[in-house]
């Protein structure tokens, strides 16, 4: 048995398009954004919701997206189950996964980072 918690929503934008997107998603979520220095990604701190929601700049080349960030405490156990359920693994790095589900949505698998692990995580 492990833990898992669903931690964000992120929204994938090519670099042309990250700051309209950025400031559209803060703007319908009450957000204030944050750029997290050194990395792709713009938290949407104090976001009207849930989960934690960012921004991430995809570079030229790709197609806008949303994908979700998945924590758990057993990556391996977690790869397992979910290629069990029909999903795969699209890359591989040494504390995380980039997975996609049975039609092609990405998601990633990290190690537990949040404050809220501990409390909201479930046993699968």
């Amino acid at each position: 048995m492990h833990r898992i918690l669903l931690r964000e929503v992120i929204i994938d934008a090519p670099a042309g398009d990250i700051d309209a997107v950025t400031a559209f998603w803060s703007g319908a979520l009450a957000a204030t954004p944050h750029p997290v220095p050194g990395e792709p990604f713009v938290a949407l701190r104090d976001a009207s919701s849930l989960p934690h929601v960012a921004t991430q700049d995809i570079g030229d080349d790709d197609v806008p997206r949303f994908h979700l960030d998945i924590e758990t405490d057993d990556l391996e156990a977690e790869i397992a189950r979910l290629e069990g359920l029909g999903a795969t693994v699209r890359a591989r790095y040494d504390d995380y996964a980039v997975m996609a589900d049975p039609v092609g949505l990405l998601f990633c698998l990290l190690p537990p980072v949040s404050e809220e692990f501990a409390t909201r995580a479930k046993m699968v």
